[in-house]
């Protein structure tokens, strides 16, 4: 086993001991088929808890966008974000006027990989995701073959607030709905408003109690 492989499946086991991080699959199965997972974004500890929350055989094909600025500011991030996570670097400002920031994704998902996205762009721990940036009106439009699963990150905030470096045990989860597409006709701005709702309905209902088989 290589470095990157162990210390992936460490920081899986440690978030599921710190959080009990599990992933309720009550849209769709957690099958390995080309996706993108829009998801709300609390805590730098979101990537680990939804990497800690896939089946073994998502994480092989599943792909997570970073932040480019902030995940390539030491050696070891860099190489955490690369080499375990095999994640794709964005830049959040354009380096010039003709830099398409969605090409390093387009590139992966014309290659067959699935993404982990959030869309919002940075962190909020309002507790409502902020408006949706265009980003992913772009990819569905490109791809409207590829579902789009809207996703919920439950508590992580709590794990690690924002400025903080050691995580705190706290309960999350992981919620994956029913897939969505781009309808045709459909506006760039409608299209955001139903993804960002669609991604905020699926919130846990402390009433509903995950099935065994599913989570399993």
């Amino acid at each position: 086993m290589t470095l990157a492989a162990f210390t992936g499946q460490l920081l899986a086991f440690i978030a599921r001991l710190i959080t009990g991080a599990q992933g309720h699959w009550k849209g769709c199965p957690p099958q390995a088929e080309q996706r993108i997972y829009i998801a709300n974004h609390q805590s730098h500890f979101d990537l680990v808890l939804i990497w800690a929350a896939f089946p073994h055989e998502l994480r092989a094909q599943t792909r997570a966008i970073a932040a480019k600025d902030y995940w390539t500011k030491s050696a070891f991030r860099r190489w955490l974000t690369t080499e375990v996570f095999n994640a794709i670097y964005v830049s959040r400002t354009r380096a010039t006027p003709d830099e398409d920031p969605l090409e390093p994704l387009v590139e992966a998902l014309a290659a067959g990989d699935s993404l982990v996205i959030f869309p919002e762009g940075t962190r909020s721990n309002k507790g409502n995701p902020q408006p949706f940036k265009s980003g992913i009106f772009h990819l569905a439009e490109q791809f409207p073959h590829v579902q789009l699963i809207p996703t919920w990150i439950d508590n992580v905030q709590r794990v690690m607030p924002k400025g903080e470096v050691v995580p705190v045990p706290i309960l999350c989860t992981v919620t994956f709905g029913a897939p969505i597409q781009l309808q045709p006709g459909e506006s760039k701005a409608d299209f955001l408003c139903r993804a960002r709702e669609a991604v905020m309905e699926q919130r846990p209902d402390p009433d509903w109690v995950p099935p065994t088989e599913v989570d399993n």
